[in-house]
């Protein structure tokens, strides 16, 4: 097995994740309104739902040549030629470890994106600056224990299943998947990673929005002009 090009890592896990975060950007932020405590209609409905794309369009690249550099890299690290039953296992730990590495990216990142999703009238560089004054570096860290516990478990079952997936597809086929069905594999495990892991993902986003949920008043945030006003949230 030979060590996977740095360069094609970058490369192609950046250009993949970027391309997934901002394509499904709405249905993110729509996610992120029914998980706040304020409810899907004070959070901001279905308005505004490109609140917080800077942020994600800035961080996902990043984010995700981070995980998919460690994710490959650890797993030529643990290359044996055993047995085929611990590859689930391999495929478990460099998951693990790519998700540890990359959270140091997302969390800042999520942090910011997910103030703006709920706080459409508010810009980003606004938030991320307030964030900064009122709370440090470490606001912007809020959330991380909870980030991995979530991500962690995603990856246990999602990377497992996707890579088992393929090779049964083309053991099936009696030749190496295509890309359209190593997509079709994809789709499938994280679907059923991200619906068994619901429930992290709720406690995550409450606990990145706890500090602006908390602080905000009049409850939708705004003056009788209308204007949002960041302050009283962060």
């Amino acid at each position: 097995m030979d060590r996977p090009g740095f360069a094609a890592s970058l490369v192609a896990g950046g250009v993949a994740g970027a391309s997934v975060d901002l394509i499904l950007f709405p249905l993110d932020t729509i996610k992120t309104r029914l998980q706040s405590p304020q409810g899907f209609k004070k959070a901001g409905g279905f308005r505004g739902i490109y609140a917080g794309v800077l942020s994600a369009a800035i961080g996902s690249f990043p984010n995700a040549a981070a995980f998919f550099i460690t994710y490959e890299n650890v797993k030529w690290l643990l290359h044996t030629d055993s047995s085929s039953y611990l590859k689930p296992m391999k495929h478990m730990l460099a998951a693990s470890s790519g998700e540890v590495v990359a959270c140091l990216i997302r969390v800042p990142v999520e942090v910011v994106k997910q103030r703006a999703q709920v706080s459409a009238s508010s810009r980003t560089f606004h938030i991320f600056t307030n964030i900064l004054y009122q709370e440090g570096i470490p606001g912007l860290y809020r959330g991380y224990a909870s980030t991995v516990l979530r991500e962690i478990p995603f990856s246990l079952v999602q990377f497992p299943l996707w890579e088992s997936l393929k090779a049964l597809w083309s053991w099936r086929q009696d030749h190496v998947v295509d890309s359209w069905q190593s997509a079709v594999c994809g789709a499938f495990a994280g679907g059923f990673a991200a619906a068994i892991t619901t429930p992290l993902d709720v406690a995550k986003t409450r606990i990145m929005l706890a500090k602006i949920i908390r602080g905000c008043l009049p409850s939708d945030g705004s003056d009788q002009s209308g204007r949002f006003h960041l302050s009283r949230c962060l």
